[in-house]
């Protein structure tokens, strides 16, 4: 006749924390870097983000925005 092992609350408790996994799942490792441009009329570095369209030490312009009508916002027009 075979014998049934009688697991305790904490051997159950040992065995839910060796099968779990993390949450949001596995972990990625990647080298560190930075994301900068440097100032091509000055030199200057600063940190690259969407929208910076101007230097803030020389006011070199990155990025010159024309605003045009869109799907559902258009222009206004404030010569009235």
């Amino acid at each position: 006749m075979e014998e049934k092992k009688v697991t305790s609350f904490l051997d159950k408790l040992k065995q839910k924390a060796q099968n779990q996994t993390n949450y949001g799942g596995e972990t990625e490792i990647n080298e560190a870097q930075m994301n900068t441009r440097d100032c091509p009329s000055c030199g200057a570095g600063r940190a690259k983000q969407d929208g910076v369209t101007h230097c803030a030490y020389c006011s070199f312009e990155f990025l010159s925005v024309k605003l045009t009508d869109g799907v559902y916002i258009k222009k206004e027009d404030n010569s009235i």
